[in-house]
C-alpha cells in the first residue's frame, strides 16, 4: 500500500514526537508485507482465511508516537518492580492475600509480563501488570510491515526482528530456572477451548515458534491432560512444560487438578505459575506500588522509589470503612476487581450504577484515580482513538512496546481503524535508540 500522505506537521523535526498523535494521518502499516508474513507463518495451519475473517479489527494501520524519554520512563517501571518483587516485604505482603498455592516458589520469574500504560499529562502511568499477556508474537509481526513516511524520524525502540528469539530464549530460561535437567522437549500450549479464544492465531505462532526451536508443541485445553508415573501427559506424550494462557490464575478448578498436583509435585514446570500472578499481577499490589512509605520500608533504591511513585496512578482497597467516600467521589476513580484479567468486571466510576456498586460491596476491588487515555487522530477517523500503550517484559527487561487503540470504555478490538498498533519513537542515532535485552537470552 502507498501511506496516505501527511496530513499536519509530522514532518517537522521541531515539533514533539508524541504530537505525531494529533498532527499525523500517515497509515503506516503495509498491508500486503503484513499478509504476507501471516500467510508464511500461518497457512499451513488452515487458520490464516479465519484469522482475516474474524479478526477485522485486530490491527490498526495507524501507529502510535511516544517520546523517547517516556520509553525511558516505562523501561525504569519495569526494572523497579523486579526490584521491589525480589525484596522479603513486598513478598510478605503481596503473598499475605494471595490464594494459598501462591506460597510455592517454583523457582522462575513465571514468563513475560504485560505493563499496560496511559500516558498522562505527567508521562507513563502504569494502570495494570498482566502475566499471561496476549499479543506479543502478533505485535513482533506487525512491527515488521511497518511502511511509514515519516520513518526518518521515527522508528521502533525495539528490534521487532529479534523479538521470536527473546521469546523462545523467555521460555527456556524458564525451563532452566525451574531445576529442570536435560533439553526442553514438548510443550503444550494450554487454554479452555483454545480454538475459540479470540488469540487463538497467536497461539498457532507460538506453536510454530516452538518446533522451530526443536520442540514438540501442542495446543489444548487443560482437560486433555492427565498425570501419571510422575509426568503430564497429552494421550501418549509426555509434557515437559505448560504454556499457561488460562485465566484461573490459581489453578483452582476441577479440571486442573491434574495440572496443579503435577505443578506442586515438580513434575512439570508451568509458565506462568499462580506464585507469578501473587507477585506481579494482583490488583491489591498496585496499593503498594503508590505507598511512598510501604515502598521505603523495603529498602528499595531511591531511584526506583521515584520511577515507582512518579508512574503508579494513586490506588486503595474498596473496604466497608471508606466505601461511602468511594461512592461519592466515584468519577474520580476507575474500579477494578483483585484477581481481574482483560477489562472483565471493571467500571469507570462516572459509569458505575448503585446496583453494580453493591455487587462491589462482595467482591475484593481496588480504586485507581482514573487516569485519561491517550488519543490518537486521522483524517479518516470522525472520533479519536483512545490508546494504551503495552511494555512486555521479563526480569525486569523490556523486549517489546505495542499500542492497543480503541473506542469505548476499555480495550476491546472491535473498533474500526482500532487494535494492535505499533509504537514509534524517535530515532537517536545509531540503533535508534534501542534497549538492552542482554539479560533474555
Amino acid at each position: 500500500m502507498t501511506p496516505e500522505i501527511c496530513v499536519g506537521q509530522c514532518g517537522d523535526k521541531a515539533a514533539p514526537i508524541d504530537a505525531m498523535n494529533r498532527d499525523c494521518g500517515c497509515l503506516s502499516l503495509d498491508e500486503e508485507a503484513l499478509r504476507s508474513e501471516l500467510v508464511i507463518a500461518m497457512e499451513s495451519r488452515g487458520a490464516l482465511s479465519a484469522m482475516l475473517d474474524t479478526h477485522p479489527h485486530l490491527f490498526s494501520a495507524l501507529p502510535f508516537y511516544v517520546a523517547q524519554r517516556h520509553i525511558n520512563q516505562m523501561v525504569l517501571v519495569s526494572d523497579a518492580i523486579e526490584q521491589v518483587a525480589h525484596t522479603a516485604r513486598y513478598r510478605d505482603t503481596v503473598l499475605s492475600w494471595a490464594p494459598e498455592i501462591a506460597a510455592f516458589d517454583p523457582g522462575s520469574p513465571g514468563g513475560m509480563l504485560g505493563l499496560d500504560f496511559h500516558m498522562g499529562p505527567d508521562g507513563p502511568q502504569l494502570i495494570e501488570i498482566n502475566t499471561n499477556p496476549g499479543g506479543a508474537l502478533l505485535n513482533a509481526i506487525l512491527a515488521r510491515a511497518q511502511q511509514a513516511c515519516c520513518q526518518t524520524l521515527a522508528v521502533p525502540p525495539t528490534d521487532p526482528v529479534a523479538v521470536d528469539e527473546m521469546l523462545a530464549g523467555v521460555v527456556l530460561r524458564e525451563w532452566q530456572l525451574q531445576g529442570s535437567q536435560g533439553p526442553l522437549k514438548s510443550i503444550a500450549i494450554v487454554d479452555e477451548v483454545p480454538e475459540q479464544q479470540y488469540l487463538y492465531p497467536e497461539f498457532l505462532l507460538f506453536q510454530q515458534l516452538f518446533e522451530r526451536q526443536g520442540v514438540a508443541a501442542v495446543i489444548c485445553a487443560p482437560a486433555e491432560l492427565s498425570r501419571r508415573d510422575g509426568k503430564v501427559w497429552r494421550a501418549a506424550q509426555p509434557i515437559d512444560l505448560v504454556y499457561n494462557r488460562l485465566t484461573d490464575f490459581s489453578l483452582s478448578g476441577p479440571a486442573l487438578a491434574p495440572l496443579r498436583s503435577a505443578y506442586l509435585s515438580r513434575e512439570v514446570v508451568i509458565s506462568p505459575h499462580p506464585w507469578a500472578h501473587a507477585i506481579y499481577a494482583d490488583k491489591r499490589n498496585l496499593t503498594l506500588l503508590c505507598d511512598a512509605t510501604f515502598l521505603e520500608s523495603t529498602g528499595l533504591p531511591h531511584a526506583a522509589i521515584q520511577a515507582l511513585l512518579a508512574a503508579v496512578p494513586q490506588t486503595q482497597r474498596v473496604t466497608p470503612e471508606n466505601r461511602e467516600r468511594l461512592w461519592n467521589d466515584r468519577r474520580q476513580f476507575f474500579f477494578k476487581p483483585a484477581a481481574g484479567y482483560g477489562s472483565k468486571a471493571t467500571y469507570r466510576g462516572s459509569k458505575l450504577t448503585r446496583r453494580v456498586w453493591e455487587d462491589i460491596a462482595g467482591s475484593d476491588y481496588v480504586a485507581q484515580a482514573f487516569v485519561t487515555p491517550s488519543e490518537r487522530h486521522s483524517s479518516g477517523i470522525l472520533s479519536p482513538l483512545k490508546a494504551d500503550i503495552r511494555a512486555y517484559a521479563y526480569q525486569g527487561e523490556v523486549l517489546e512496546f505495542a499500542a492497543r487503540l480503541y473506542q469505548g470504555q476499555t480495550t476491546n478490538f472491535r473498533t474500526p481503524g482500532g487494535g494492535f498498533a505499533p509504537v514509534l519513537s524517535e530515532r537517536i542515532g545509531a540503533g535508534a535508540g534501542m534497549q538492552s535485552r542482554s539479560k533474555v537470552i
